[in-house]
């Protein structure tokens, strides 16, 4: 019995702005985490900068992939993650 293609499609739409988000919530997590630890010693405002430069790599990051989006949109090619195009009935 072979899988559907509906199976192996992602359950969601790849955002990248979000993974730059996330390495960079995950990068503090580790700098406070190793201070825990007594690894090193992290100092309380080191994060600031690091924070607000990440939501903003983040934010550049998010407009970038939402301008290839709606060019690829406005070009008639379908993006990879369109699950309308196989139609929307089940059965």
């Amino acid at each position: 019995m072979q899988r559907s293609d509906e199976r192996r499609r992602w359950l969601h739409p790849f955002q990248p702005g979000r993974l730059v988000s996330g390495l960079t919530m995950g990068g503090v997590a580790l700098a406070y985490g190793g201070d825990a630890a007594g690894w090193w010693d992290a100092e309380w405002f080191v994060v600031i900068p690091i924070v607000v430069l990440g939501l903003f790599l983040a934010s550049v990051t998010g407009i970038i992939a939402y301008a290839v989006r709606r060019r690829r949109g406005a070009r008639g090619i379908a993006p990879a993650d369109d699950r309308t195009a196989q139609g929307t009935a089940s059965g």
